[in-house]
């Protein structure tokens, strides 16, 4: 939605890179301005530990580049991590080499999986097809 005063996506990206040029005393892009942008490459990574955390993976990532963002799914009913995660890197050649040097090998002592990240699905398509009770469709 449109503001006032070049409010909207132009404006947040302008502001943002405002803050970045003037005021902002870490010199990095936010991770929302460089994802929006397509500059972040975003990897799956699987078969993690239940003991690895989110600092432990960017630390085992960042070898291969600068690592934006480092999440670990957790399950929200035991609090406890789903044994995937995903590590956002600055740009698509590290995160090449992250898939290539970090798929197969092992990490707390798992054997960890990675891959590139899939897009989630779009609001449209994720809502399922609304269709009349069984009853409705056979009296037809």
């Amino acid at each position: 939605m449109r503001g006032t005063g070049g409010e909207g996506i132009c404006g947040n990206i302008r502001k943002s890179l405002m803050l970045v040029v003037v005021g902002n005393p870490n010199p990095k892009l936010p991770s929302q301005l460089l994802l929006s942008r397509g500059i972040a490459s975003k990897l799956f990574v699987g078969g993690l530990s239940f003991y690895t955390t989110e600092d432990s993976l960017s630390e085992a990532f960042s070898q291969f580049g600068q690592v934006v963002g480092a999440k670990i799914v957790m399950d929200r009913v035991s609090d406890r991590s789903k044994g995937f995660g995903f590590v956002t890197f600055a740009s698509k050649e590290e995160a090449d080499r992250a898939v290539t040097e970090m798929n197969g090998k092992i990490l707390n002592g798992r054997t960890v999986f990675v891959d590139y990240a899939k897009a989630k699905p779009s609001f449209s398509e994720a809502l399922p097809i609304a269709r009349p009770p069984p009853e409705q469709l056979h009296n037809k």
